[in-house]
């Protein structure tokens, strides 16, 4: 599933499915039934920062809404936990590669993400804010702010 899809397509299914809507991408019914979730962005139709699609599964509301926006059938919601899981662990079981991606983990392939701010910390509106500043694959730096790559090679870098 892509999350982002909820609030970019809720105008459309309020239009022609009324009611009914409200059982349109019920991630909360769902995840409370045992499903594992896969998530993507479903670039290049929508965007591909993960950020957005996360937003949109902890708040259902648009990318670009004002924060006083309400959210679209906000009983749907998931929690940011189950969000970023969708993102990780169930993308990687997806793809059939749960023994080795989606997790930081011995034997794991050292993939993730350095990011500007705690995910956990923001409010829900400002996760679509938050940037990368490095990111590692099998364990190797493919991407570094200058910030980050002078915190490494000072020796002063924020990783364990």
């Amino acid at each position: 599933m892509q999350p982002i899809h909820a609030p970019s397509d809720s105008t459309v299914a309020d239009r022609y499915w009324g009611d009914r809507a409200r059982n349109a991408y019920a991630w909360r019914s769902l995840s409370e039934a045992g499903t594992q979730f896969a998530f993507g962005s479903d670039a290049p139709v929508e965007s591909p920062n993960p950020f957005w699609g996360i937003h949109a599964a902890v708040t259902r509301k648009r990318h670009d809404a004002p924060p006083e926006t309400q959210a679209w059938y906000p009983e749907q919601r998931i929690s940011l936990t189950k969000a970023l899981q969708g993102f990780t662990t169930g993308a990687a079981f997806a793809a059939g590669m749960e023994d080795r991606l989606g997790k930081l983990a011995p034997g794991y392939m050292a993939d993730f993400l350095v990011l500007d701010n705690d995910i956990f910390s923001v409010n829900q509106d400002e996760i679509l804010h938050i940037r990368p500043m490095g990111t590692m694959i099998a364990g190797d730096w493919v991407y570094l702010t200058p910030t980050l790559a002078e915190l490494i090679s000072s020796g002063e870098h924020p990783l364990p």
